[in-house]
């Protein structure tokens, strides 16, 4: 594990646990969501701070999809699915880093989880009050392919935290499986454009037409983060689990089963790299004091 510092802050990363943040605090006070040795134990990105999604985010429906005339069939993954690409699952390389800065990288070959090669990278700035994270993909195949990417950042659930962000429309899920199916206006009691309490309600869906801001606060811990996402992320999954301690505002460049909506759907976001094509995008979380 590597560990920056800057100031009263702290961000520890694991490039061999799936290129994931396992801790950041400020003040002592964790901003993702902590992280304790037994938990590190498991090797599971899933259960620290914060893991990339590339070369997509969420699932695909069936496991299966066809580009360019060849139909693929990718293993299953937790609950059954194919899932947020395959960053999560390898070792990332720390490429470079100093005390504050970072870059991991992933060369990865054709594989089962994903059927093209693939080149990606997170790089990792920390200052006393800010975190900048940049994740990008470039194709390194022969062939076009469809590409996506995010982050998969955790946010502790404290009985006072509030969210403020504005979309302008939710994917509503299959009633099993968490597919999207239709697409609606946000619901009231998901409507955070306001600014509201996240609630008791199980969400776990993928938004459109994000702004690429939201504030996270917390009254009684005397902060507030702020984040802001540039392109391409203009998706946001929102994931609030039922009676557990976190949530999740995961900013995305594509909605979820998207490899399954490119004809259909204007904005499915997902983008075709051409052979040496990039895409990249850039995260800044900020912390102020209330």
């Amino acid at each position: 594990m590597l560990t920056l510092r800057a100031g009263a802050a702290e961000l520890v990363l694991a490039p061999e646990i799936g290129g994931a943040v396992v801790d950041w605090r400020w003040h002592d006070l964790p901003i993702f969501r902590a992280t304790d040795l037994t938990t590190l134990a498991r090797n599971d990105p899933r259960t620290l701070g914060s893991y990339p999604l590339v070369p997509f985010s969420n699932r695909i429906a069936g496991r299966r999809f066809t580009w360019a005339g060849t139909t693929y069939d990718l293993p299953e993954q937790f609950g059954g699915y194919a899932i947020h690409g395959v960053g999560w699952l390898r070792q990332w390389t720390l490429a470079a880093h100093d005390a504050t800065s970072a870059l991991m990288t992933l060369v990865q070959a054709p594989c089962a989880e994903w059927p093209f090669a693939l080149r990606a990278w997170q790089r990792f700035a920390l200052t006393e009050d800010a975190l900048v994270s940049v994740i990008g993909v470039q194709n390194a195949d022969r062939c076009a392919w469809p590409a996506g990417i995010g982050q998969h950042p955790y946010f502790p659930r404290t009985p006072d935290v509030r969210l403020t962000m504005r979309t302008g429309s939710v994917w509503q899920n299959a009633e099993s499986g968490r597919i999207p199916t239709h697409r609606t206006a946000v619901p009231a009691e998901w409507d955070h454009s306001m600014g509201m309490s996240v609630g008791g309600a199980v969400i776990d869906h993928s938004f459109a037409g994000w702004d690429g801001q939201a504030v996270i606060d917390y009254p009684s811990r005397g902060y507030s983060m702020s984040l802001s996402a540039d392109e391409p992320f203009r998706h946001v999954v929102y994931f609030v689990p039922e009676g557990r301690d976190f949530f999740a505002v995961e900013p995305v460049s594509h909605m979820s089963d998207a490899i399954h909506r490119m004809d259909t759907e204007a904005d499915h976001g997902l983008t075709i790299l051409q052979p040496g094509q990039q895409l990249e995008g850039r995260i800044v979380y900020r912390i102020k004091h209330r």
